[in-house]
């Protein structure tokens, strides 16, 4: 969610920033702009869209010139999505870009006003660059240390300051780095936005304060200096090219028997955290991944005989918790970075409850804060519609539960997975088809049970994320308790009926919704399951590997129906990729 990059150098910044915010337009935005400055002006550029119309506005408006410059995508939240609006954000000598939220700017706007500071937008960041002009004379790093301990929230700044001809950054909850180039520097919201330049990188904690400028780095934390350690990530340049594909999503979906593999060789052989030892596990997160969480919570109360319980983030971070001794708390994040996740792990950390963090980002704070942290390793996942990570987070999960119950005839057939989920893919007409037949549809509804509902959930998130289709999921049983009100003729119903034990009691409902003209589209594993309309049939496996081969079809339904439907696929309207505010 929105995006920085800023640059000092030799340079002028200006194809430095377009080229390092297209990079990230993945994190979801509806704004973008960037600040150019030397030692008389800055030149400020925005506008409301799409990058490419800010492109134009560069073209039309000759740039100044410069070695020194922000940019940055907005993401609405204080605010509609307007040029005044937009970032940066420029109040006396300091010119801001900002990531995060200021949960205090109301009452420090009124401050501000009462002094007689003139705001133009609606923005808590225009508060912050405001904050950080009334306390800067002639030291910046006073002034943004003062500045700063007053704002409640989370955030990550790029600043520029009149006459220093330096950049300066600052973070807290909100991820920020530093890239080292040849007599240029960088700062970006995430390595991708640098790689085309530099793969060297520091991360920045938390409420450190970057100086750069050509030749140099310094860091400071309480206003005293501090050394960094420089990384170098194996991030390819390419890595977020479609590969021929009509769209990322598309791509990422046909990359998951490769990265499925990959991550099957990568943790076959290892020690994976035993659920045996502990009294309970929580798994916490987000969207998809609160759903990969559901299916894991199947397996595992199934396998292991483990009480496990599944929260959204945003209710886990506020609701009183009650620890058992022996707790685990797994918390699941594609980026790493999603505020309300971070939020839960550092609860459990409090209440000194142990905490195992899924991400895909070695470098995010998740990564970096749990007591242990497994990588996914997705690659890069550009469209903002979860679709690998889903499948190698679920995957993750499972291959936990197999190696704590020692299950080793499971592990063997894990092998076999990604050939059989290729066999699918190779079969993706099909589901092109599907979505001829429902794309014009105003709801859609989804049922099945238990394991299978998890599933369900995950199938609706899709449609309704990419399509914009009204789209729900039911557990089956509870059709009868009021929804099937919802039901009427043609309406699309996809039935997911895996599990062999309760599989008769799903299909009595899909006879149930059939008897009210519903069009019904069945997913299951096995010939008898009669065909309602449309059947597709995945390999019977273990119940282990049904979500790695079930998921894709629904994630391929859900692209093509999008697809016809002539939408924005990569980037759906009002979402982000990487969700770092509440």
């Amino acid at each position: 969610m929105c995006g920085i990059v800023g640059y000092v150098g030799k340079k002028h910044p200006k194809e430095f920033l377009i080229n390092g915010l297209k990079k990230l337009e993945y994190r979801g935005y509806d704004s973008s702009g960037i600040a150019l400055e030397n030692e008389e002006e800055t030149q400020i550029i925005k506008s409301v869209g799409k990058i490419v119309e800010l492109e134009k506005k560069l073209q039309e408006e000759k740039s100044i010139t410069a070695t020194l410059g922000i940019g940055h995508t907005r993401w609405a939240t204080h605010g509609e999505a307007n040029e005044v609006n937009a970032h940066p954000h420029k109040v006396g000598r300091v010119t801001l870009v900002h990531n995060g939220i200021i949960e205090n700017a109301r009452e420090l706007r009124k401050e501000l006003e009462a002094k007689g500071v003139s705001l133009k937008s609606e923005t808590d960041t225009e508060v912050a660059c405001a904050l950080i002009n009334e306390y800067y004379e002639d030291n910046p790093i006073e002034a943004i240390t003062k500045a700063t301990k007053r704002l409640k929230g989370s955030y990550a700044f790029g600043i520029l300051l009149e006459g220093k001809d330096k950049l300066y950054a600052i973070r807290k909850d909100s991820p920020l780095m530093i890239g080292y180039g040849e007599q240029e520097n960088y700062i970006a919201s995430d390595i991708a936005a640098m790689i085309q330049e530099t793969n060297r990188y520091s991360l920045l904690k938390e409420g450190e304060i970057a100086v750069l400028d050509p030749n140099k780095v310094q860091v400071f934390y309480e206003e005293k200096e501090v050394e960094k350690e420089i990384l170098e990530s194996n991030l390819k340049e390419d890595s977020a090219s479609k590969s021929g594909y009509e769209h990322f999503m598309l791509k990422e979906i046909m990359e998951e028997p490769t990265v499925l593999r990959n991550l099957i060789s990568r943790y076959e052989d290892k020690d994976l955290p035993d659920l045996s030892q502990y009294d309970e596990i929580h798994i916490v997160a987000c969207g998809s991944a609160m759903y990969v969480g559901l299916v894991g919570a199947s397996l595992i109360e199934e396998k292991c005989k483990k009480k496990c319980y599944v929260e959204c983030a945003s209710e886990y971070r506020y609701k009183t918790v009650l620890y058992r001794p022996k707790t685990l708390v797994i918390v699941i994040s594609q980026s790493g970075e999603t505020a309300d996740t971070i939020a839960a792990m550092r609860k459990a950390k409090e209440n000194g409850v142990e905490t195992l963090g899924i991400v895909n980002t070695e470098t995010s704070t998740i990564a970096r804060e749990c007591d242990k942290t497994l990588l996914i390793g997705a690659g890069v996942e550009v469209a903002v519609a979860t679709t690998k990570a889903y499948i190698l987070q679920a995957a993750l999960l499972s291959l936990i539960v197999m190696k704590t119950v020692k299950d080793e005839d499971a592990l063997k057939e894990m092998k076999q997975i990604p050939i059989l989920l290729q066999k699918i893919l190779d079969e993706k007409e099909i589901f092109l088809d599907v979505a001829k037949s429902m794309y014009k549809a105003e709801d859609a509804f989804f049922i099945g049970r238990g394991i299978d509902y998890a599933m369900c959930l995950e199938g609706s998130l899709k449609l309704k994320e990419v399509s914009y289709i009204h789209s729900e999921a039911f557990q089956a049983g509870e059709l009868k308790h009021g929804t099937i009100s919802l039901i009427k003729k043609g309406v699309p119903v996809f039935a997911i009926i895996t599990d062999p034990a309760i599989a008769d009691k799903t299909e009595s409902n899909v006879m149930e919704v059939k008897s009210r003209d519903a069009f019904i589209y069945t997913i299951t594993n096995t010939e008898e399951i009669p065909n309602h309309g449309f059947r597709y049939i995945v390999p019977k496996t273990s119940s282990y590997f049904e979500p790695l081969l079930v998921v894709p079809t629904l994630q391929l339904i859900g692209y093509y129906t999008a697809k016809l439907r002539g939408l924005d696929i990569d980037k759906p309207r009002n979402l982000a990729k990487s969700v770092t505010v509440e």
